[in-house]
């Protein structure tokens, strides 16, 4: 085991917010676990942080296991403790060394983009000297901790909508996005670290990495190239009516489909991806009538080839009247 890593933030009423970090061998663990007294979710946010930045690290190592434990739970709605997770972690894994100094590292910074690498901001009006901050006016994003340039330069990302039917007035359009980054050459990443899903919960995780192994297998491309990190608009619903809206978003990002003009919609599962198959998805009608009232000059919209004989009279006209295009696909490729 690594000796542990300690890095400080400070808090709103400027007490010191201790971050503890310990490094040991993975041995098929977890590779980041987060404690926090009295506060399982946000232990589950600081795992969600670091598992986004560690995806704009140029090498990365899977077979390390990282413990992170907040000595106490941060004040709602304060973030700033983010930057010193994410720091920690970097430290007792050795991917980055601050400079020396007697005094505790001391970090302040928050980001809603981690899997980009860059940092919004933090929220103390006059740092003190000696406190790393990030945004403008101190770390604006992870390369600058090691000399390199915005690592955001080097990620691709496309998002796709697929509707929600809850059975009325809830009925919305969703969204998900990917973003990749190539992998490094290490070729020590497992599969649980290349493709991230923040946010959502173990089963929809799986079911994500399942999707996109299948759909990447099937054009032969993308498996083991990408560093992926998957977010959805919508954290909680159920079915798997996004499956093809999540390839379309994954080929988009990888430069496998053209982009449309507006948004891409779409609808679509599948028991095998791994052979390029769009299956049936049950809703067909009020799906429909919720693409219908949300298509927009230069939408595109893809459903399933089973849907095609299902069709209203007149929607795919009425489709078009709007300024968007509809097709009903029975596989993925260039669409």
């Amino acid at each position: 085991m690594n000796a542990p890593v300690v890095v400080h933030s400070i808090a709103p009423d400027g007490s010191l917010l201790a971050v503890t970090a310990t490094a040991r061998a993975r041995d098929g663990r977890a590779e980041v676990k987060c404690n926090v007294p009295d506060a399982p979710q946000l232990a589950r946010r600081v795992q969600e942080v670091v598992r986004l930045a560690r995806h704009t690290e140029a090498r990365y190592d899977a077979r390390t296991q990282v413990v992170l434990g907040l000595d106490r739970a941060p004040p709602a709605g304060w973030r700033d403790w983010e930057l010193a997770c994410v720091l920690a972690d970097r430290i007792v894994r050795g991917a980055w060394q601050p400079g020396r100094s007697p005094a505790p590292l001391v970090a302040n910074g928050s980001s809603d983009a981690w899997h980009l690498g860059r940092i919004d901001g933090h929220a103390l009006g006059a740092p003190p000297p000696g406190v790393l901050v990030g945004g403008a006016d101190g770390l604006p994003h992870l390369g600058a901790l090691n000399g390199h340039p915005d690592p955001a330069a080097a990620v691709s990302s496309a998002r796709a909508w697929f509707p929600l039917h809850s059975g009325g007035a809830g009925d919305a359009l969703a969204w998900v996005e990917v973003s990749v980054r190539p992998a490094g050459t290490a070729g020590m990443e497992d599969e649980d670290s290349a493709i991230a899903a923040p946010g959502v919960d173990a089963a929809l995780q799986a079911r994500v990495r399942a999707v996109l192994a299948g759909a990447r297998h099937f054009d032969g491309r993308g498996g083991g190239e990408w560093r992926t990190t998957v977010r959805f608009g919508e954290s909680r619903f159920q079915g798997a009516s996004f499956e093809l809206a999540l390839v379309m978003a994954d080929r988009m990002a990888r430069g496998r489909e053209f982009l449309a003009r507006g948004r891409l919609l779409a609808t679509g599962q599948s028991s095998a991806w791994h052979a390029g198959r769009v299956e049936t998805v049950e809703g067909l009608a009020p799906k429909c009538a919720l693409l219908l009232r949300e298509a927009a000059p230069g939408d595109r919209i893809l459903l399933p080839r089973a849907w095609e004989a299902g069709l209203a009279p007149g929607w795919r006209e009425d489709i078009r009247a709007r300024g968007a295009s509809v097709a009903c696909v029975e596989r993925i490729g260039i669409i």
